[in-house]
Formats: C-alpha cells, structure tokens, sequence
C-alpha cells in the first residue's frame, strides 16, 4: 500500500509539474559515478541503467558514467558529500555493499544521512543452500542443527566475515530465535563459487550467497536451496524456491541495487530523476535487462526506499555490533 501511495504522489507531482513547463528542472550533461572500477555491480547499474535512460528518451543525451574506485566506494560517497552535495545532475550506483559500509562505519565521517536515496532497480536475493546429498531439506531443520549444536555446521560464503553474505545467515538466525549469533561458525572464500566448490567437497555444511550465482550449481543438481531470502516467491525459472518466510522465518535479505543523489539536491530535481528511474523500471526494456542478468523485482523509490535503505543500515549495524565488528 505504501508503494502504491508513493507512486500515486509522484505521478500527481509529475503531472502538475509536466503542466507547469514540462518539468521545473531538466538534467544537463547527466553523470552516473560507479564506485569502483570497470566491471562489477556497480558499473552494471550505471551503464545498463543509463543505456535504458537514453533508447527511452527519458534523459536527454547520453549519461556520463565515471569510474571512482577506492575505499569500497567510500571515495565516491565521500566526493558527493563533500564537493558535489548541490548537484542536480548526477546520481550515484549504490547497493546493499554500500549500506553494509555505512552501518559499519567504513565511510569515516560519513552518515546515511548525508545523502538523499533515490531508488532502487532490482535485485539479487540472498539464498541458503546445502548439498544435494545432504540429510537436511528445509531451512528450520538447518537452523534446529544449528541451535542444538552451533559447531556442528559450518557455513560458507563469498564475502569476508561481517560481509552481506555472512550477514544473511545471521539475519535469518536471529529470526529463528537463535539469540548469539556469535556461536554461528562462518567462513570466507573469494567468491560464491569457491564456497560452493568447498560445500561440494564436504568441509562445509551450508552455503550462503545470492540467487543468480547459485543459479548454475542448481541447474547442474549439485546443491539445493533451503531458502530464498524474498518477500515472496521469486517468478520464472527461481519460481521452485522455497521462501525463508513461507517456512516462518521472516527474513529478507535482498543485494539491492539502486541510486542516491546528493544530499542538497534540489526538490525539483530530485522528483525529475525519481520519475525518470520510475518509468525505466516499468519499461519492457528493463525488465528484458533484469531478467538477462538475474536481477529480481525490487521497485522502491522516494521515501519508501529512504525507509527501506535505513532499516537496512539499522539492522546490519545492530548485527554487527553483536557479532564484535563495530563498538
């Protein structure tokens, strides 16, 4: 309902504002900064978004993508806030890395609320899974083992200790009712493949990552996943995916992927990008773009996804301190 009323009042702000001179403000030489080098999610989201911006006509021109690596996209956030927090033009490619850093205190000096979060194009859900030859076959019968005898399973992940992937777990854990989440036992690989690939080989009991790179290992029978990390059932070819929720473990743990924008950008300006990333999302030409590249619905924007991206921070930081990272 809240999405249906945030979207009704963009719709009659942008017609209002349409009817005035097409719009208050119209974006000149638009820039996308990608927090990291060429390649990777953030690079995707400037370059695939910005791709679809411009074939629909809804920016003029073409956008600018920039490349600003450094500090797991610390540099970046740390530029717009401190020398660019007036700018109408550009919009930033930010995910759940990016409110992970912030609830961590990675950016130093830097808050959530420095900037305004403008909205969110998808996503990449989280999974957990186990073998195929394992005994367990839900996500409650993982989490029991777990609770009976925390050194009993060990789980594996793509991200180092404290990371998304490694947070997941413990999100789900602590729904569960499994109160130190410190007992769990985590271990890191480079990457969701070399944990699969020690899931595989039996050193470890579980794995924890995100839909689109278990996807394969699915196809090929080699695991099974207990749970998907969504809301509800993910559509098409991820429809066979048991929910985390549908098995009373309300946990959500979405690798979103979207935009935020400097902190003083104007009203006007921001209602502009709002609209323009609202209706790229409900083209058929992003939704071809998502389905390509294993993006799932995620269409937050406005103030509901200010909500979602504090809430998010909120409760990683809560994580986080439990677990020892942060004081």
């Amino acid at each position: 309902m809240l999405k249906k009323i945030t979207r009704l009042a963009l719709a009659i702000a942008t017609y209002f504002t349409l009817s005035v001179s097409s719009f208050a403000f119209e974006a000149s030489n638009p820039q996308c900064i990608a927090p990291a080098n060429p390649g990777g999610g953030w690079d995707f989201t400037c370059r695939s978004v910005g791709k679809t911006l411009q074939d629909l006509k809804l920016i003029p021109g073409s956008l600018e993508v920039t490349n600003m690596a450094g500090g797991g996209g610390g540099v970046a956030y740390a530029e717009v806030v401190n020398k660019r927090g007036s700018d109408n033009n550009l919009i930033v490619a930010a995910s759940s890395a990016t409110a992970t850093r912030l609830a961590q205190g990675a950016y130093p000096g830097n808050t959530i609320d420095q900037v305004r979060w403008l909205g969110s194009v998808g996503a990449d859900y989280g999974i957990i899974a186990v073998s195929k030859n394992s005994s367990i076959n839900t996500l409650p019968e993982l989490l029991d083992q777990i609770k009976k005898d925390p050194k009993s399973i060990t789980v594996a992940g793509g991200s180092a200790v404290g990371g998304w992937d490694h947070l997941k777990v413990l999100i789900a854990a602590k729904k569960y009712g499994i109160n130190d989440v410190r007992s769990i036992k985590y271990v890191s690989f480079d990457g969701g493949g070399d944990a699969v690939t020690q899931l595989l080989a039996g050193t470890v009991q579980a794995f924890t990552g995100d839909v689109s790179e278990a996807k394969g290992f699915v196809d090929s029978g080699d695991i099974k996943v207990l749970a998907v990390l969504s809301a509800d059932r993910l559509p098409g070819e991820f429809s066979s995916f048991p929910t985390a929720k549908e098995q009373g473990v309300d946990a959500i743990g979405a690798n979103w992927r979207g935009f935020y924008v400097p902190g003083n950008m104007s009203n006007d300006a921001y209602n502009y990008w709002a609209n323009a990333i609202s209706k790229m999302y409900d083209s058929k030409e992003w939704k071809e773009t998502m389905s390509k590249n294993g993006l799932a619905p995620l269409d937050l924007s406005g103030d509901e996804f200010q909500q979602f991206v504090a809430e998010s921070v909120q409760s990683i930081q809560d994580l986080s301190k439990e677990i020892g990272l942060i004081k």
